[in-house]
């Protein structure tokens, strides 16, 4: 099920998925790569064991590979992990300081990418385009019926932006071409992001009761998980959306697909769940008012290219000496 290189005393590395070419071909020329094959990522059990046989760098699939203090306690050899994407949530940041285990990722790159998804499963949730599919293609689409699947507009209406990082600040700029006011709330103020789009910074309680529209950006922290649940989605204005391309466990999904139901909620579109995928019996998987993508925020060719050449670069650049640019944990260096 794996392909290999092998050159002679260079740096191991296992890679437990076939990342986009471009980026194996960076670690092909100067390490000795093994490459897990198929669509799939590797079994975790695969990449534990790999690590465990001495590799000196791993190329993650988040959140497949879950690496922690015993697996990491188990690394001869680990000198770097390199994760596909941005968040980090995957491995123990501090037990991979401790054992001196640089971990990079790579923002920057899949921003406008991933903003754009959440600006589509914004207006696909606004719109009703999921059910509109669906009534095309059973057969049901007769007559011209004026009274068809009413949605909401996006313009003159307020979207509240939970996490104004990158992503949450190329998601307004898009809001605002849109016509939309924003607010927002975030660890702390943006005041470029207010004096250039108007965005108004609030709190979460008064951005969840203000808007139209909410969408979600902020990282998953011990802090975070679980922030927006029942009572959160309950005070939401009656015929809310809410949007989500962060992370799943930052929102309740039980207390989510409840609200889809019975209120206060109109409609929802997520790309991220708390358990990826999603279990056959779910919830949400009866519910019409959602559009439902298999996380792929950052799932075009042009953006995975680039995320596999950005990590590849900083596995590189940790295991041949080099302080790489996206160091997670900057306390192993120096």
């Amino acid at each position: 099920m794996a392909e290999s290189t092998s050159s002679g005393a260079r740096p191991r590395v296992f890679c437990s998925w076939g990342y986009p070419e471009s980026g194996l071909a960076l670690l092909r020329a100067r390490c000795d790569v093994e490459a897990w094959e198929g669509k799939l990522p590797a079994p975790p059990e695969v990449t534990h064991q790999r690590i465990a046989d001495g590799v000196e760098g791993v190329f993650a699939m988040p959140p497949t590979d879950r690496l922690d203090e015993q697996i990491l306690e188990s690394a001869p050899r680990l000198r770097a992990v390199t994760g596909f994407g941005v968040g980090f949530d995957y491995i123990d940041v501090d037990a991979a300081t401790r054992h001196r285990v640089a971990v990079t990722n790579t923002p920057g790159v899949l921003v406008d990418t991933t903003a754009e998804l959440a600006f589509g499963l914004m207006l696909a949730a606004a719109r009703r385009l999921s059910e509109a599919d669906r009534y095309v293609r059973s057969g049901q689409w007769g007559e011209y019926e004026p009274g068809l699947l009413w949605g909401r507009d996006l313009f003159g209406s307020t979207l509240g932006i939970v996490g104004m990082g990158a992503i949450g600040q190329a998601v307004t700029r898009r809001a605002v071409a849109f016509g939309m006011d924003v607010i927002y709330t975030s660890r702390s103020r943006k005041l470029d992001v207010e004096g250039r789009y108007g965005a108004r910074y609030a709190s979460l309680a008064e951005v969840l009761a203000e808007s139209d529209f909410v969408s979600v950006h902020c990282a998953l922290t011990a802090e975070t998980q679980g922030l927006i649940g029942a009572a959160e989605l309950g005070a939401m204005r009656p015929g809310a959306i809410l949007v989500n391309t962060a992370r799943g466990p930052i929102v309740d999904q039980p207390a989510l697909a409840a609200a889809l139901r019975d209120g206060p909620l109109a409609a929802a579109g997520l790309d991220v769940f708390e358990e990826e995928p999603l279990r056959p019996d779910d919830p949400l998987l009866t519910l019409d008012n959602v559009a439902l993508a298999p996380h792929i925020g950052s799932a075009t060719h042009g953006t995975r290219a680039r995320m596999a050449e950005l990590a590849a670069q900083g596995l590189l650049d940790a295991l041949e000496g080099r302080r790489p640019a996206h160091l997670v944990n900057p306390e192993v260096w120096g």
